[in-house]
């Protein structure tokens, strides 16, 4: 009964090595493509926040722009003369 127990044990251990070193090795491959993946979702972030700040402080050009496009929209104004 001790045998079994020893055996239970040992191959409990093996196993236990065996997913940390597994697990190590597969995350030494990885860790490139893992960085490369997070640094260019943070770089997203960044220029997404960067672009909210500059609309944020550059609210009168929208507002002209805006402008500017809505007369468009409505059309020319001709102004007709009466003649006598």
């Amino acid at each position: 009964m001790a045998y079994a127990s020893f055996m239970g044990l040992l191959k409990t251990i093996l196993i236990i090595l065996l997913v940390y070193f597994g697990l190590k090795i597969i995350f030494k491959w990885l860790k490139p493509f893992l960085l490369k993946y997070i640094l260019n979702k943070v770089n997203q972030k960044m220029q997404d926040q960067f672009k909210q700040q500059a609309d944020f402080n550059r609210p009168q050009q929208a507002k002209k722009e805006n402008l500017e496009k809505s007369e468009k929209k409505v059309g020319e104004y001709i102004d007709y003369e009466e003649i006598d």
